[in-house]
């Protein structure tokens, strides 16, 4: 595939630059939106409330894409504390219901803000 085919899109956060990635990348019909943590102003925000500004931020990667949340066919879910996955869930069900991702949850030791409690990747397909 040909770079000309290739769409990256930015969301402006600073550990793009540090690391060097892209918040989503599409190849022909493929979104994949990289691993998305809630924005600082939820520092004090619940697993649910959380994981709903996640999907927020999801959302828009895949629309810059020119994709949309029906179009996503796979999520990865990383969780702090495997008790939050009541709340996480309740949000991706929220975003998904008619939609049905398949979707994998995993529970991981630590973020890269202690304030984080989980992380969500997304895959998508355009028809």
């Amino acid at each position: 595939m040909s770079k000309s085919n290739r769409h990256n899109v930015s969301s402006g956060g600073a550990y793009e630059s540090v690391f060097g990635y892209s918040r989503a990348v599409r190849l022909a019909d493929d979104v994949h939106v990289s691993g998305t943590c809630a924005p600082a102003e939820h520092e004090h925000s619940d697993a649910y409330t959380q994981a709903k500004a996640v999907l927020d931020v999801i959302e828009k990667a895949l629309m810059e894409a020119g994709a949309s949340m029906e179009d996503v066919v796979r999520t990865v879910v990383y969780l702090r504390d495997i008790d939050d996955a009541e709340g996480v869930a309740k949000a991706h069900l929220e975003r998904f219901d008619a939609v049905r991702p398949a979707s994998t949850l995993i529970q991981v030791t630590s973020m890269l803000r202690p304030w984080q409690r989980v992380e969500i990747e997304a895959y998508a397909k355009v028809s």
